[in-house]
């Protein structure tokens, strides 16, 4: 059980080091081209749209078949394709293509949770989640460190071939992934998505919309913009987001601990919430480098812990042959916040001003806030 959960692990890294090894410098490399800042909205968006309409029937699927394994290998196989076409089409019409493949690859992650959940009790729910989202951002801080070194000298062609080859390599391990064949099950498509009703998943689900869409519209696109704006080199850029992503994996280790369960999350959700709203109100007002620096840390807290605890919590509700259904409809659900909210970003920044952009994102992490309060309290 320890190897294949190694194994596992190991396949994860891989996977989502495939996913974000080119993420760093996708907006600067864009920007550019001359693309503008609404079109790389679009184009970061994108990795949502496949994710949206994909992630609640490969849910459903994955239930019926009560198997995970080919979901898994298919996931893997995309993050590789995907990048194949940002070498071959370096423009705006191949990135966009490619962050509709990475978007499918990662509707596949719903099996990726669910097989490694399942093989922890149900009391031990909120650990196994925080551990693989660990490992999900340990492999996307490998790629940061791989982009940071290589992007000035090699630029994003090599990012791009380190990405098919993570992919590659993941899909490789998962040929040694086993799983017990399953009893076959009669359960209807209408009993499946009957769980999508339980009020606990659509608060939760919500709040995990605020969390993803703010970090694809801020971290992962437009902050790095910002920097670039400010007079950072390549070097800082990178160095930026390897930060965040050395605080978001030292947070899920952290969000897997007992110290952080004894707070739980009903103290962690709303507090990370708040800090996510200080983050956009600051980031863009701030002209001093080090200082922004230093405010990726509030991202890196809300993607190990307020992920972590949003996972769980949305979960926890669920019975277990629903469980794969349940999850791509949270993550469906979060997903379009990950297409609207940079589409968004980018034409608030385009027609009126980034400040304006990153003030209305934190307006939208205040809702959250009080939304779950609220939803605690009752």
């Amino acid at each position: 059980m320890k190897k294949q959960q190694t194994l596992f692990l190991a396949i994860v890294s891989c996977f989502w080091f495939a996913q974000y090894v080119y993420i760093p410098y996708q907006t600067p490399f864009l920007t550019s081209l001359g693309i503008s800042s609404s079109m790389i909205g679009i184009i970061v968006g994108a990795y949502g749209i496949s994710q949206m309409l994909l992630r609640l029937p490969v849910g459903v699927l994955a239930d019926q078949a009560g198997r995970h394994k080919h979901f898994i290998l298919t996931g893997c196989l995309c993050s590789g394709i995907a990048s194949i076409f940002r070498i071959f089409l370096p423009n705006a019409i191949g990135f966009l293509i490619a962050n509709l493949f990475s978007g499918m690859a990662s509707a596949m992650w719903i099996s990726f949770m669910v097989f490694f959940t399942n093989s922890y009790p149900k009391d031990k729910q909120a650990q196994a989640t925080g551990k693989i989202v660990l490992f999900n951002n340990l492999g996307m801080f490998l790629g940061f460190i791989i982009s940071t070194l290589c992007y000035s000298h090699l630029g994003m062609k090599y990012l791009c071939i380190f990405s098919i080859l993570g992919g590659g390599f993941a899909f490789l391990l998962g040929l040694f992934i086993k799983e017990e064949r399953p009893e076959k099950n009669n359960l209807s498509a209408k009993y499946l998505l009957s769980i999508c009703s339980n009020k606990r998943l659509w608060m939760f689900a919500f709040i995990a919309l605020i969390q993803q869409g703010i970090q694809m519209s801020t971290t992962m696109s437009f902050t790095t913009q910002v920097l670039k704006d400010c007079g950072a080199s390549n070097g800082m850029v990178g160095l930026s987001s390897m930060y965040y992503m050395l605080t978001a994996v030292c947070f899920a280790a952290f969000a897997s601990s007992k110290f952080c369960a004894k707070k739980g999350p009903k103290f962690w959700i709303p507090t990370v919430l708040l800090c996510i709203c200080c983050y956009c109100i600051f980031v863009p007002r701030i002209t001093w480098i080090p200082g922004i620096f230093l405010l990726q840390t509030l991202p890196g807290m809300a993607t190990g812990i307020l992920f972590s605890y949003a996972t769980s919590e949305a979960m926890a509700e669920v019975p277990a042959e629903q469980k794969s259904t349940a999850m791509g409809f949270f993550q469906a659900f979060y997903a379009i916040g990950m297409t609207l909210l940079p589409i968004l970003t980018g034409n608030i920044a385009s027609s009126i001003h980034m400040q304006t952009a990153y003030l209305f994102l934190a307006f939208i992490a205040l809702a959250g806030f009080i939304m779950v309060k609220i939803f605690y309290r009752k």
